[in-house]
């Protein structure tokens, strides 16, 4: 069952800490938004494998999008 990673701020990505193919942890940080001058990491939501990656760096997001498809 794929789990979708969702922006949670509109932003714009400005690193990517994850790459595909990584096991991955409940609370490891897979990217970093960058919104209001403040940066977000954005959390794995449960433990799994990165099996996909949506977004690249310096691209922008709107809230919901998106961003990772753990399996």
């Amino acid at each position: 069952m794929s789990v979708l990673v969702e922006a949670q701020v509109t932003g714009r990505v400005v690193r990517i800490e994850a790459k595909v193919g990584d096991a991955v942890a409940v609370d490891d940080v897979l990217l970093v938004l960058e919104s209001m001058k403040m940066e977000i990491p954005v959390e794995s939501p449960s433990a799994g494998s990165l099996s996909e990656i949506r977004v690249a760096e310096g691209d922008s997001v709107e809230e919901g999008d998106v961003l990772a498809v753990l399996a």
